[in-house]
């Protein structure tokens, strides 16, 4: 898709000079306020083409083809609109006010004392040896919580998007299209197909006020959107109804006019009324709070293609045909009880996956029904498969799902390049291998994404994913993926404690 021009810059411009940050009421900071630092680090409120995505990596054997940053970054910075920007005085002058867990390389004496002074809620410094586990600060009664909404300034007004509108939906992904995440060169930029943001905004429970817009009132143009769908999350041994925030994305004429915070605070505001008070998400930086830090890893399956558009590079010693042979997958898969799964398959497949997850530190829980959602195959979005046995043998036999796999779809607009106009990844999503190694059932997968014609396959190291990166020649990305829960207190995990893939 090419640039669009902007048809209503002239209402941009008119109102752009507003003071967005209208209430300015010194009262307590509201549940996902402390999200304000995660944009202002990674430039939320300045210029788009600050942004740095890497695209090249190292083609070599020893490598295993190390697919750079660009998807990683492109990842990570799914929480925020833009990029750029030294703020980090700034920046960890808000986190020394917030009610988080203070990592122990993070732990100097003025965070334990501001940590400690938080609305008299926090008894000490939080250092993330402790031992204890649950909100920071307690949850707040509806009367406690600010009633009316944030105030917008002249020129804009709030606007709860329906999704299931096709015209709303459509604002909603050229706004996305137009103003968010691109690379520092403006060669790729995410493209989030309609069928993937219907796809990802409403699971079962969704509310249509966490759908939250800002409008001018000139011309009620989307200028500004922020998303929270309800997850129910388990953090060690405690299970929480949460939301995660997703979707943050301000027009890049109006960044640097602190719109985004209100945003956020609204959302908050919003969701504390509906009873919740923690939420999770990920961030590609570092910041006082993160329990965990988990990398992206990246599989070669176009190589000739990602070479071609700039996303990687031949190494000195390495020829394209050299290259092609090093990441070329068998046509078949090897399993021949491996096949798509049906909605038929949706209780035993829910039961076994849940299962699995439950090892794991940080998981999500899913319902029969948002398992159904969030697995169930939809073209162009998301891919499922279940491996089956049958009990008794023969073809008579029962089917019993044992093992499963899964990965989303996520592409990006190829900016400027004339032979291609899309790069197509794959996401994986959850696997779980009962009767066979996991790298077989991997190996798999990459099979099966090839021949849905994608050209990456991405992964981050969580769950048991570290068995089989190297065998099936990931290439490790640059940076680190940071998990973050709001508002709750609990001991730090590894990278392969997470059980939880968030879009």
């Amino acid at each position: 898709m090419s640039e669009r021009v902007d048809e209503h810059a002239d209402d941009v411009d008119a109102e752009a000079d507003a003071d967005v940050d209208a209430d300015g009421d010194g009262g307590h900071r509201d549940a996902l306020e402390m999200l304000t630092s995660i944009l202002q680090n990674q430039g939320v409120l300045q210029s788009q083409n600050q942004m740095q995505q890497p695209r090249q990596v190292s083609t070599s054997p020893d490598a295993a083809a190390k697919i750079g940053q660009m998807m990683e970054q492109l990842k990570m910075a799914e929480r925020a609109s833009a990029g750029g920007g030294d703020r980090e005085k700034k920046h960890h002058a808000f986190w020394d006010t917030q009610p988080m867990l203070i990592n122990s390389d993070d732990s100097n004496e003025k965070s334990k004392k501001s940590i400690a002074g938080i609305n008299n809620n926090c008894d000490g410094a939080i250092t993330d040896d402790t031992n204890r586990h649950g909100p920071i600060i307690p949850d707040k009664d509806p009367s406690e919580l600010r009633q009316e909404p944030y105030n917008m300034p002249k020129g804009f007004e709030w606007s709860e998007v329906d999704i299931t509108d096709p015209s709303q939906l459509a604002e909603v992904y050229d706004l996305l299209y137009q103003n968010y995440v691109e690379d520092d060169g403006c060669m790729f930029r995410f493209d989030y197909s309609p069928q993937f943001l219907t796809w990802a905004l409403t699971p079962p429970g969704y509310v249509r006020g966490f759908h939250l817009g800002v409008r001018s009132s000139k011309s009620h143009r989307l200028m500004a959107f922020i998303t929270g769908v309800p997850a129910t999350v388990r953090v060690h041994s405690s299970t929480r109804e949460m939301v995660e925030v997703n979707y943050l994305c301000v027009h890049k004429r109006l960044r640097s006019k602190r719109l985004a915070p209100v945003l956020i605070k609204e959302i908050t505001r919003r969701v504390n009324h509906t009873g919740v008070f923690q939420a999770v998400y990920t961030a590609g930086v570092v910041l006082p709070g993160h329990v965990a830090s988990c990398r992206y890893y990246h599989r070669t399956i176009d190589a000739r293609k990602l070479v071609e558009i700039g996303f990687t590079r031949l190494h000195p010693r390495m020829t394209m045909a050299r290259m092609q042979k090093l990441y070329k997958l068998p046509g078949t898969t090897s399993l021949p009880t491996l096949r798509p799964m049906t909605p038929a398959d949706v209780p035993a497949a829910h039961a076994l996956v849940v299962k699995y997850l439950e090892k794991f530190k940080l998981s999500v829980v899913f319902s029969e029904d948002e398992f159904a959602h969030w697995l169930l195959p939809r073209e162009g979005v998301v891919s499922s498969f279940v491996n089956v046995t049958r009990r008794g043998g023969g073809d008579g036999g029962e089917e019993e799902i044992t093992d499963f796999c899964s990965y989303y779809h996520l592409h990006s607009s190829v900016l400027g390049n004339p032979k291609h106009t899309k790069l197509h990844a794959a996401y994986s999503f959850y696997n779980v291998a009962n009767t066979v190694d996991l790298t077989e059932l991997m190996r798999d997968c990459l099979i099966l994404a090839k021949n849905e014609g994608h050209d990456v396959f991405n992964a981050l190291n969580l769950m048991e994913n570290d068995k089989f990166l190297t065998d099936l020649k990931f290439g490790m990305g640059d940076g680190n993926l940071q998990y973050y829960v709001y508002n709750w207190l609990c001991p730090t995990m590894e990278h392969g404690d997470i059980g939880l893939v968030l879009l």
